[in-house]
């Protein structure tokens, strides 16, 4: 047998039995949850399902021997989706010699704690220690789960449900950190050393807040009514956190002191929409926008964009790249210093002394990690009066650290579009045979590839030895020491669709929308840093048809701790809105590095980043003189909220779940739990509804 066919319109299917037995002999692999491709999960009368050849798994669930549901589900959050009346689930493919990457992220609070066995955590109290596990005890005549925690020599500590909340996972740039004893009072002297370095840092970052507070910024006027009719020709809902950012920027904007902005949001998440309207609003009011990107593509394709929405309302939208010659770049300084462009677009060419804003009142820099020290420095120098709005969906470790410490203001969107798919991603050994197979897989459905090969010395080479495999397809080669013409001339060949097969340098990484190209290909992914590998695998998946993404890494070098923690990195974080994740992961890698161009951390690695960030941003609130905004916690009996192993057999499932308890702020809450469960575990037993029963009480 090679495939099982459920169509309840004609009752149709196994049994409850004999359709476990089939996904068995369909080489499915029994998990706990369901995640990735390949796997299945029971759980009472419900039978998970991800077939390799779905996008989504499928959720059964059987009354007797009948079917009474069968749902698509998503496997980020593991709630239902939409009612099917027929699947075909076909046998999984060969996952040997390969790494399958879940197309969500396990390290998602809402679905499984992120704490694996062995890896190494801080409490709070305790210091550096070791996870070993969950365990149920009884201690104090009363039973309890436990979260089991090993440090120095046979010290050990038995963490309660009601204080999981004080253990972070450990992260900084020691891969094997020193563990803590409970008895030595060296824990107590490392926070200590800690505490002193993140309030001088915050005394530094306060300063920098109340000098931005003390310059006066300009004042925008609110939306006028061509503010309005240029969002509403939008031809998309803008999501929850689009629609939430989209307004701080408008506060900034209409605020009397300086904007200074970080958007992070995922590729493909909406952040042009954004940064569109804000320009716009600039231009409303009399006000100059320059748009700073790392890439003649990208500068190129904002200018086409930016122009379209521009031009029937009467504004100038202008470009300054290489793609232009020098007598086209002399009239559009000349434009641009009369105050004749009201939006200038451009690379680091905008940063050089001759280009001269008349009435500057917005700067955006798009992917702004692109940019080098030098860069930096001048755009400092621009923006000392000006709004300024930095862009991206993985920022550098230096401005994420300012964000999450309060020096600048911090939108995030996470909330990906709704027709928008995670891109499924593939690690593994270089393989020609697997490149080959997937090349053909996206050719039979009409699509286009990117082949990322990052040596321009050979890159020729390469797409030879393509062309040999598929002489009648049509293979463009693009990098940065093309010249002007022949590098347009690809670029727009691709994009119309003639040019099948782009073997190129790292060039697209940024700014390039080519909704028909759907598979990506990394040769040796290990030497790109992670926010390159999320930038490249972004060139895909930018419309509703299944994407995919191979990285392929050099197996004849070993990889450095750094290469591995980014391939890891990159398995655990392939989540839909997952840069920003990625970013604070880039962050725990390389650290902060100078924080304020003079100092280094020294204390964020001897106490993990979580904790240390944890106290910087407690200490920023301390200096600002505000409030510390501590979270809500319900105050309950945790050996009264324990759900029962026969409802959820899974203990990092359960005290995910338990998490969640402490965190309800109404009986509403309570309910969409409650409907959370059933939908994932089905009926609750009698053990189950008493926990409900109790929290339904406390909730009163």
């Amino acid at each position: 047998m090679s495939k099982v066919n459920i169509d309840l319109k004609r009752k149709s299917y196994p049994d409850y039995e004999s359709l476990i037995q089939i996904l068995i002999d369909l080489d499915y692999d029994r998990v706990p949850m369901v995640l990735e491709p390949g796997e299945f999960a029971v759980r009472g009368d419900i039978i998970d399902i991800f077939a390799s050849n779905h996008s989504h798994p499928v959720r059964i669930e059987y009354f007797d021997k009948e079917i009474e549901r069968l749902n698509a589900f998503n496997p980020h959050n593991q709630r239902s989706l939409s009612d099917i009346s027929e699947t075909e689930i076909q046998k999984a493919e060969n996952t040997k010699n390969r790494i399958w990457v879940s197309d969500f992220s396990e390290a998602d609070d809402n679905i499984l704690i992120s704490f694996q066995k062995d890896d190494f955590v801080v409490h709070e109290n305790f210091g550096v220690g070791q996870f070993v596990g969950f365990i149920r005890l009884k201690l104090q005549e009363q039973e309890g789960e436990y979260a089991h925690i090993k440090y120095k020599g046979e010290d050990k500590v038995y963490v309660p449900l009601d204080q999981f909340h004080m253990i972070h996972k450990y992260a900084g740039k020691e891969a094997d950190p020193r563990v803590n004893g409970l008895h030595d009072g060296s824990w107590k002297k490392t926070k200590a050393k800690a505490k002193k370095e993140v309030q001088e840092i915050a005394e530094d970052i306060y300063l920098l807040y109340k000098i931005r507070l003390m310059k006066a910024g300009y004042v925008f006027n609110e939306d006028t009514p061509q503010q309005i009719e240029l969002e509403e020709a939008f031809p998309h809902e803008l999501t929850r956190d689009q629609k939430k950012a989209i307004q701080a920027i408008k506060e900034d904007m209409e605020a009397d002191i300086p904007m200074d902005r970080l958007l992070c949001g995922d590729v493909g998440y909406g952040k042009t929409e954004l940064m569109l309207r804000a320009a716009f609003k600039a231009v409303e009011n009399k006000k100059q926008v320059a748009i700073l990107v790392p890439t003649t593509v990208l500068a190129e394709q904002h200018f086409h964009t930016f122009n379209e929405r521009f031009k029937s309302f009467g504004y100038k939208v202008d470009v300054m790249s290489r793609f232009k010659t020098k007598k086209q770049q002399r009239e559009s300084l000349e434009q641009l210093r009369r105050h004749q462009t009201n939006v200038i677009i451009g690379t680091h060419r905008l940063l050089q002394k001759d280009v001269v804003i008349a009435d500057l009142g917005l700067l955006m820099v798009d992917e702004e990690q692109r940019f080098g020290v030098s860069h930096k420095e001048r755009i400092k120098q621009i923006k000392q009066l000006v709004d300024v709005i930095s862009v991206s969906a993985t920022p550098i470790p230096r401005t994420m650290y300012l964000a999450l410490s309060g020096a600048k203001d911090l939108s995030i969107i996470e909330t990906p579009p709704r027709a928008k798919k995670p891109v499924i991603t593939q690690v593994a050994e270089f393989d020609e045979e697997k490149i080959i197979r997937a090349i053909k897989t996206e050719l039979k459905r009409k699509g286009q590839i990117f082949y990322i090969y990052n040596r321009v010395q050979t890159i020729e080479r390469k797409a030879s030895v393509l062309k040999k495999i598929f002489p009648k397809i049509k293979i463009g080669v693009a990098h940065g020491q093309m010249n002007e013409k022949d590098l347009f001339k690809v670029m727009m060949d691709f994009e119309s669709g003639i040019i099948k097969i782009l073997v190129c340098t790292t060039l697209i990484e940024n700014g390039l929308d080519i909704t028909n190209a759907n598979t990506i290909i990394l040769e040796k992914a290990n030497y790109f840093g992670l926010s390159q590998i999320h930038q490249l695998r972004g060139r895909v998946g930018r419309s509703s048809v299944q994407a995919y993404c191979y990285l392929f890494f050099d197996s004849s070098r070993s990889l450095s701790t750094n290469g591995w923690q980014r391939l890891q990195a990159i398995r655990e974080y392939t989540a839909l809105g997952s840069g920003y994740k990625l970013a604070l992961k880039d962050l725990e890698i390389r650290g902060a590095g100078e924080l304020l161009g003079t100092q280094q951390s020294g204390q964020a690695t001897r106490i993990g980043f979580q904790l240390y960030c944890k106290m910087l941003e407690d200490a920023v609130t301390d200096a600002k003189g505000e409030s510390r905004k501590e979270k809500t916690r319900l105050d309950v009996n945790s050996h009264k909220i324990q759900l029962p192993e026969s409802y959820i057999e899974n203990a990092r499932e359960r005290f995910a779940i338990y998490s969640r308890f402490y965190l309800l702020e109404g009986r509403q809450d309570l309910k969409s739990l409650e409907e959370e469960l059933v939908d994932r575990y089905g009926k609750m037993n009698d053990s189950a509804l008493k926990v409900f029963d109790y929290l339904n009480q406390k909730l009163r």
